[in-house]
């Protein structure tokens, strides 16, 4: 007997039992042992829907048309059940032979074990996909991806009257993985319309945050008025790339890239022309230094590191990213600051995510601080505020930020399936003196948002007995609606402000007239088991001088707002109530506070 030709026969047999194929409604699936499978696509549809488990561990998917790899996936592929759905677009391909190469991570002794988990069962040819929205919390005026996954707001510009706004989005889950540039615009900061990718990973990585302008003197050579992007590209490592754009639907990737390949971790570049010294700048987020990295360049493709910002200032922990600057003036004078943004993750003052700054002095090659290192100050007192950046070239010269919605202590866990994450309500910014002589930001609600508006329910002057006030929200509006509150807090040592519903679930937001401090307290809010992190008791300083107040307050299906009227500050903050909020109670410690006025708008858009 010949042993070795034994073994191999064995082991041949052995190997061609564990390979076996199935075919389905123009896919044929064939099992390449316990980790690896192949799908090949018999007839030609648009998309192949692919199955999703959250809990499932990730799978790569290598898509191959005619034997070229032209796009790699990380998916969680469904193994015991099916969240969701999302689609693998390959229209594009029509024409080629279609293959995916499917790498799975899951630990299986025995070949078969694939065979039987859900998602080749139920991966399934289609012309289309549904995006009909199947989310209780999905928002009424907020901004959100149709499906999928959306944090960093990235690249947004304004121009021929659409206001551009790009987002880091994963289409192939509703969990961060897959950055593209995804993409919507809108005529009036309100209503938005998905529009297609815009720019997708390439062999350079990735494609993480970044921003845009809109180049009028074609300083960059790609023709005048073209929109130049420039992201960060994350594979091995992080690098600065570009691409250009004449509509700001298709880029085209600059052959040139990488254009900035610095050798520290860093990410986000955000660029500005600086009419004063007539170059551009801009900010890279050296993030593991906790610090910016600023840049001069006259074409947008050649940078010149000018110096550095940021070590030891302000909140040290976690990363610093998605910088910006701008000059801002201050309310009242003809001044002008600069105000430099760093969102740091974490080292929020409530835990987790947030966005801080620096009012200073720049002179186009270098920021100077006005403040001691020492010093923090948070555009924003909410859990769920970050990434915070501008929009370049916004008419009438205004400063028009958003943000994404979350916070990454719980954003992959939040109550949602179909997608995850909104982004807040645009807002302006100026600059203010507070009664400590200091400068901070005000932040209010951009003008737009006056427009969601339905007909008022006005409720007028009131003293808010022991037992308190209470105000119906609108019924017919699922209690979604903007608030208006002037108040005085008189001589009452606290103000409580109750949203809640019939099932005893509320937000207390209190304003203490001692500390001059607002708070919200989300603690009984709703559903506030998927992560230990999300209950939260959220403060700001009000920086008010006497003891009237007025606060709008912003309520959506999932989160709430909070704007003090003279833009003194905003807190935003996630809730999940099982049933809406219908009514708002006012009550009084210790004191005769009265209600000036109390309107409630119903929002429609």
């Amino acid at each position: 007997m010949n042993i070795n030709k034994t073994i191999c026969a064995a082991a041949l047999g052995l190997l061609l039992s564990s390979t076996t194929a199935t075919a389905k409604d123009g896919l044929d699936i064939t099992f390449l042992g316990t980790n690896n499978c192949m799908v090949k696509v018999t007839e030609h549809k648009n998309i192949i829907l692919l199955p999703i488990e959250e809990a499932a561990p990730e799978a790569v998917v290598n898509v191959l048309a005619n034997g070229n790899i032209k796009q790699r996936l990380h998916v969680k592929l469904a193994v015991s059940r099916i969240d969701y759905y999302v689609p693998l677009d390959i229209a594009q391909y029509e024409g080629q032979k279609v293959l995916l190469d499917i790498q799975t991570e899951s630990n299986r002794s025995l070949s078969r074990d694939i065979q039987d988990e859900a998602c080749w069962e139920s991966m399934k040819l289609s012309d289309s996909f549904d995006t009909t929205n199947r989310e209780h919390f999905r928002p009424l005026f907020h901004h959100t991806p149709l499906y999928g996954w959306m944090n960093d707001p990235n690249g947004m510009f304004w121009k021929n009257g659409i206001w551009h706004l790009y987002y880091q989005y994963n289409p192939y889950g509703s969990m961060w993985q897959n950055m593209h540039w995804g993409h919507s615009t809108s005529r009036d900061l309100i209503h938005w319309e998905q529009q297609p990718v815009a720019i997708s990973p390439n062999g350079l990585g990735t494609v993480f945050s970044g921003s845009a302008v809109v180049d009028h003197a074609n300083t960059a050579g790609f023709g005048k008025d073209a929109i130049i992007a420039l992201y960060t590209s994350a594979g091995a490592s992080q690098t600065q790339s570009l691409a250009s754009s004449h509509d700001g639907q298709t880029f085209d990737i600059y052959g040139g890239n990488p254009i900035i390949a610095y050798h520290r971790e860093s990410r986000d570049p955000n660029m500005f022309w600086n009419e004063k010294t007539r170059k551009w700048n801009l900010l890279l987020a050296s993030a593991l230094d906790h610090e910016m990295l600023i840049f001069s360049s006259d074409d947008l493709k050649s940078w010149t590191l000018e110096s550095s910002f940021g070590r030891g200032y302000g909140a040290q922990d976690g990363v610093w990213e998605c910088p910006d600057l701008m000059q801002l003036p201050v309310r009242g004078t003809k001044k002008k600051k600069w105000v430099l943004i760093c969102n740091i993750n974490p080292g929020g003052p409530f835990g987790g995510s947030a966005t801080q700054y620096f009012v200073g002095d720049f002179d186009g090659k270098t920021f100077v601080c006005d403040t001691g290192k020492d010093v923090s100050k948070w555009m924003d007192y909410g859990k769920d505020h970050y990434a915070a950046v501008s929009w370049s070239n916004a008419p009438e010269n205004r400063h028009t930020v958003i943000a994404w919605m979350s916070n990454w202590q719980y954003a992959n866990e939040v109550p949602t399936k179909q997608f995850r994450s909104a982004n807040t309500l645009p807002r302006e910014l100026e600059l203010f003196t507070a009664p400590d002589g200091e400068l901070y930001l005000s932040v209010k609600p951009s003008p737009e948002t006056e427009l969601m508006r339905g007909e008022a329910e006005i409720h007028t002057t009131t003293a808010i007995k022991p037992e308190g006030i209470s105000y119906s929200l609108p019924e017919a509006n699922g209690g979604i609606c903007e608030i208006v509150l002037d108040m005085n807090l008189r001589k009452a040592n606290t103000i409580d402000i109750t949203l809640s519903n019939d099932k005893g679930e509320k937000v207390v937001m209190t304003y203490d007239r001692k500390s001059d401090t607002f708070a919200m307290n989300r603690n009984q809010s709703g559903i506030t088991d998927f992560n230990n992190a999300f209950r939260a008791v959220t403060v700001a300083p009000t920086h008010h001088k006497t003891t009237r107040r007025t606060l709008r307050l912003f309520i959506d299906r999932c989160s709430i707002e909070a704007f003090d009227g003279e833009g003194h500050f905003a807190m935003t903050n996630l809730v999940f109530p099982t049933s809406p909020y219908n009514k708002i109670s006012i009550t009084a410690e210790s004191g005769n506070a009265k209600i000036n006025s109390a309107v409630i708008y119903p929002i429609h858009i």
